[in-house]
C-alpha cells in the first residue's frame, strides 16, 4: 500500500501556497498532488518523498493532516492499460472511489494510485492478473 496525506484547507488565495512553502522550508520533495475542492473548502492529497515529516511539518505549521493508504500499481504507459485495470476492479465488483495517475516518461510506465471499497477483493484480483502492486516507495 501507499500512504497518502490528505490536507483539508480552506479554499482561499496564497492557501496552496503556504503549504508548498512549508514542504520547501523543511526540503521536502512532492512525487504528487491532487485537489479536490468545493466553495469554501478542499482537500489536498499528496505524496512526498518523506511523508512522515511532511505530515510532521504541515502539522506544525497549523494544517489538518490525515494520511490515508492507497492501493497503487505500475503499469505499460500505453493507451488502454488504465481501462484495464478499471475493467478489472469492476469485474470483480470493487467500486473505486477516487483515483489518480501519473506517467513516468523515463522509465515508460504509469502509476495508478486508488482509494476503492474493499481492499482486500482488490489486491487479490489485481495479483491473480499479475498486476504489479507497489509498496510504499513509489518514485
Amino acid at each position: 500500500m501507499v500512504k497518502q496525506m490528505a490536507v483539508f484547507m480552506e479554499n482561499r488565495k496564497g492557501r496552496i501556497g503556504e503549504l508548498t512553502k512549508v514542504l520547501k522550508k523543511n526540503n521536502i520533495d512532492l512525487v504528487t498532488l491532487s485537489i479536490a475542492d468545493t466553495k469554501d473548502f478542499g482537500i489536498l492529497r499528496c505524496i512526498t518523498r518523506d511523508n512522515a515529516r511532511a505530515e510532521q511539518a504541515l502539522r506544525a505549521a497549523g494544517f489538518t493532516v490525515t494520511t490515508t493508504e492507497l492501493i497503487g500499481v505500475e503499469v505499460a504507459d500505453e493507451p488502454g492499460r488504465l481501462a484495464e485495470v478499471t475493467e478489472l476492479l469492476e469485474e470483480n465488483d470493487v467500486n473505486i472511489e477516487y483515483l489518480y495517475s501519473f506517467a513516468r516518461q523515463s522509465v515508460g510506465t504509469g502509476i495508478i494510485l486508488f482509494k476503492v471499497d474493499n481492499e482486500a477483493l482488490a489486491l487479490k484480483a489485481l495479483k491473480d492478473k499479475g498486476v504489479k502492486i507497489l509498496e510504499e516507495a513509489i518514485i
